[in-house]
């Protein structure tokens, strides 16, 4: 099944009037505009967001378990404790978006833009990259055992 913009900006209107929790497990969310949307805490495990627009938006807390993000735009969004373990996020955006705490681990981060993301607390352990990834400055995944931190 296929949502709208405007649809799922209405499911998380709902969910929050309810007190619910967004399930969006396994849904095809590819391509859409969700600049600045809230979505914190919504469970999009092995979701299909592949080139989806979530630049600026509230991800803290979201289960992106398995979740295909290839080509996602990402910048400057909030993905602190987001769950993005095993998730696909080759040529993502990820420019000075907040991941303190994420979960990274076995991320396929090939070609991936996370210049100036803050990955303090992150745990990066089986991370997929590759020459094309692009890393903060000073920041040196070899040199990194276990959670990266500052």
């Amino acid at each position: 099944m296929r949502f709208t913009e405007g649809e799922i900006r209405e499911m998380v209107r709902l969910a929050r009037q309810k007190g619910e929790m967004l399930d969006l497990r396994g849904y095809n969310l590819s391509g859409l505009g969700l600049y600045k949307a809230d979505l914190s805490g919504a469970d999009l495990s092995e979701a299909d967001l592949t080139e989806v627009n979530l630049s600026q938006a509230n991800l803290r807390q979201v289960q992106l378990h398995k979740a295909t993000m290839s080509q996602a735009h990402l910048s400057m969004a909030n993905l602190q404790g987001a769950n993005l373990r095993e998730a696909n996020l080759f040529s993502a955006d990820l420019v000075s978006a907040d991941l303190r705490g994420a979960d990274l681990r076995a991320a396929h981060l090939e070609g991936a833009n996370l210049h100036g993301a803050d990955l303090r607390g992150a745990d990066l352990r089986g991370t997929q990259y590759d020459s094309y990834t692009r890393w903060p400055v000073g920041f040196d995944l070899e040199e990194t055992r276990g959670p990266y931190s500052v």
